[in-house]
């Protein structure tokens, strides 16, 4: 009997827990895996947008999406050729020196904007009882890198030391949020064709929640040391019910992989 007791404890402690958030009424809970674990999934919410206490757009939820992976140009709606026509002579040259394995992302550096990953990231809202103050973006991947979005009503400091992240400053348009953003620096990539940018660089983003599991994202970008005028890209974000952030390790200077001189995963 104590043989069986046990052997029954193993077994319950090795099955899948089922997510408990997202099961339609009167039906059992899905069992819900992080982004790029497989498992089944409960479909995308298209229920009204949910909203804080102020009234404006609540943007909670993990989200994929909402930016550019491989290619800036064609993931953001842009027609064939039509970026490259607007590169500066020093950006074509700088874009045809790269290769892909020379991707800063591969030696966990931070991903800019409006690059993104095929994991989650989350917005989170610190408000008052009357409006919000700040508003995070945190991703999974690349360190669990995140970004503040300060959203009482400052301005751009006057002398910005370049940074990964930049310093935006956060806006309500209506139900869309506006962020603009200043204080780049140029060592990370729009995408993996290796499209540059420079520290010049100021885009403002447009993030708009349609309905409960839909967002789009416009992002203007502006940077006249690497384009002949401003253009925009737009992209759509879908939200993950019941899955939250996972564990991402990857540390600069990662000796494993591309970032080590490994090509093929072992035994390929």
């Amino acid at each position: 009997m104590k043989r069986l007791l046990i052997l029954s404890a193993i077994i319950a402690l090795t099955l899948p827990l089922p997510a408990q958030q997202g099961a339609p009424p009167n039906e059992p809970p899905v069992a819900v895996n992080g982004v790029g674990y497989g498992g089944p999934r409960p479909p995308i919410p298209t229920g009204p947008v949910p909203r804080l206490p102020d009234g404006t757009v609540d943007l909670y939820g993990a989200w994929t999406g909402g930016g550019s992976i491989g290619d800036l140009e064609k993931d953001g709606g842009l027609k064939p050729g039509e970026l490259d026509a607007l590169m500066l002579p020093s950006a074509k040259k700088l874009m045809a020196s790269r290769t892909e394995d020379g991707d800063p992302h591969n030696y966990c550096m931070p991903d800019g904007i409006p690059r993104t990953t095929p994991f989650p990231f989350r917005f989170v809202q610190t408000h008052t009882h009357k409006k919000a103050t700040h508003i995070f973006i945190l991703s999974e991947a690349t360190l669990h890198t995140y970004r503040q979005v300060f959203m009482d009503g400052r301005g751009h400091p006057a002398d910005l030391d370049p940074t990964w992240m930049g310093h935006s400053i956060g806006r309500w348009d209506g139900d869309t949020l506006v962020i603009d953003t200043v204080g780049y620096n140029d060592k990370w990539w729009f995408d993996r064709r290796g499209h540059p940018h420079t520290e010049q660089l100021h885009p403002v983003e447009r993030w708009t929640r349609r309905d409960m599991g839909h967002m789009d994202s416009e992002v203007t970008i502006d940077d006249p040391g690497a384009y002949s005028r401003p253009f925009t890209v737009r992209f759509k974000a879908t939200m993950i019910p019941g899955d939250e952030l996972h564990e991402y390790f990857c540390q600069e200077n990662n000796q494993f992989g591309i970032a080590g001189g490994l090509v093929k995963a072992p035994g390929q």
